[in-house]
């Protein structure tokens, strides 16, 4: 049984985490951000940084400390390598390197994204490769067919917002405050999701690909129309915006054939609304639907720590001049996506 420590820095929560290749999570630590962001409605890249520098090294002490294992314990250290904030990855990142460096210690260096999109396995032993994965987060929104660890081909991507960063941008209109998707979902589920005419960007349309900008700048006009409660806004935006994530999967459907099952990763997919409609998707086309709980849905290491568990059984590490990347694709092969697709 193979001990992974995994470090997560990628953008505003700092985090590590001891799991075992058995899929159990001995001990994990997650020092939030949101108060020192909270004013500027958003994160700020360089407070985040100084976050993670100050606070990473004593949480990983404690998180040993939890476990009751020292670093000799450890076989592995997986850090999270990119895509995110560069700033705050480099800090996870050295960090990484440092503590196999001191402790002879494989390095792997993982990809954020591969880290949701191999999450669900850590819950849920029984999910086999290849699966249908819908990875939404603030920053990313993409429909994947997962073929193995280091395996995606993506079949869609945004051309513009991200499905969480729109949430975030309808709870900074509505006045919520930050972090916005659960305030969202919250005073959604007070609201009538018919009550506000609200745009479906690319519904039905041939392209595979998602956008929320336009969806977005609706919101901002319904809530500066003065005619709609917010709670109402609220609503539509949310079904709205499940309403083109569906419609998108049925677009890639014909992609998906021999997919074990549906699955959600990324911090949108803690959202109730859009489990409920992804499992109703899934079983009405002869899917088996899995989602990780909760705690894996938004940034963690623990989820790090398991693709790194992941990679160590295949006998992969990485070098320690192993480069931070802002900008990391699961599929490089993926042809770009008109817009800000490239981002993806």
């Amino acid at each position: 049984m193979a001990l992974i420590l995994g470090i997560e820095s990628s953008c505003d929560e700092t985090a590590a985490a001891l799991v075992t290749s058995e899929r159990e999570i001995l001990a994990q630590r997650i020092a939030s951000q949101d108060d020192a962001h909270r004013p500027y409605g958003g994160v700020v890249p360089e407070i985040a940084a100084r976050a993670h520098a100050e606070r990473l090294a004593p949480l990983i002490q404690a998180t040993l400390a939890d476990a009751g294992r020292s670093l000799d314990d450890v076989d592995a250290i997986a850090a999270t390598a990119g895509p995110g904030l560069i700033g705050g990855v480099m800090v996870g990142l050295v960090t990484g390197k440092a503590l196999a460096m001191a402790g002879n210690k494989p390095l792997i260096a993982v990809n954020h994204l591969e880290g949701h999109a191999l999450s669900p396995r850590l819950a849920d032993p029984a999910l086999q490769f290849p699966y249908a994965l819908l990875l939404v987060s603030g920053g990313h929104c993409q429909i994947l067919r997962v073929e193995g660890v280091g395996q995606y081909r993506r079949l869609a991507t945004t051309i513009d917002d991200a499905l969480g960063e729109a949430f975030d941008k309808t709870a900074k209109i509505l006045g919520l405050g930050y972090p916005g998707g659960p305030k969202v979902e919250k005073l959604a589920a007070t609201g009538d999701a018919k009550a506000v005419r609200l745009p479906r960007p690319l519904l039905g349309s041939s392209e595979p690909h998602f956008s929320f900008a336009g969806l977005k700048s609706a919101v901002l006009r319904a809530k500066e129309s003065g005619d709609h409660r917010d709670q109402d806004i609220a609503a539509s935006f949310q079904e709205a915006a499940i309403d083109c994530v569906i419609d998108r999967l049925k677009h890639s459907l014909p992609e998906l054939e021999g997919a074990t099952a549906l699955v959600v990763a990324g911090g949108v997919a803690a959202n109730q609304a859009m489990r409920g409609a992804l499992e109703q998707f899934a079983e009405t086309n002869g899917m088996p639907f899995t989602a990780p709980p909760l705690q894996l849905c938004t940034d963690n290491a623990a989820m790090i720590a398991w693709a790194g568990a992941e990679r160590h059984a295949d006998g992969q590490s990485d070098p320690l001049d192993f480069t931070a990347r802002p900008r990391w694709p699961l599929d490089p092969n993926a042809e770009p996506a008109r817009g800000a697709g490239v981002k993806a």
